[in-house]
């Protein structure tokens, strides 16, 4: 079996899964929304992943939204994924951000010297 990354589909077999027209898929292709792998031939190859992105496409444009927004939902979206990932990868740390201000706060206290307190009277003369 394919793995689900894989470009298998032909444009007329994503627009039937994406519920589109092959034209709207070449509109989004060209407005960069979309990019399908191409065969040694040229011919576009769409993958799981790319019918699931032009189902969400659908979803914001039959909101109302116009091309140029979707762009930039999309772009945001990914960008939201990255950092939960970076997050997600930070917080699994075995060293958490208490532990590094303890350290840090130890290594302060070595370089300290201790100071003898003593209290000095001065008188006029």
């Amino acid at each position: 079996m394919a793995a689900r990354s894989s470009a298998v589909y032909v444009i007329s077999v994503a627009a039937e899964l994406s519920g589109m027209h092959p034209q709207t898929l070449r509109i989004y292709e060209r407005k960069g929304l979309v990019q399908p792998a191409r065969t040694a031939g040229g011919s576009r190859r769409y993958s799981d992943a790319d019918v699931a992105l032009l189902q969400r496409i659908s979803e914001l444009t039959s909101e109302g939204m116009n091309l140029v927004g979707v762009k930039r939902v999309l772009d945001l979206e990914l960008r939201v994924a990255q950092l939960e990932g970076e997050l997600a990868k930070h917080r699994s740390s075995s060293r958490t951000v208490s532990d590094a201000v303890r350290e840090t706060e130890r290594s302060y206290r070595r370089d300290l010297v201790p100071l003898r307190q003593t209290v000095t009277i001065y008188e006029e003369r």
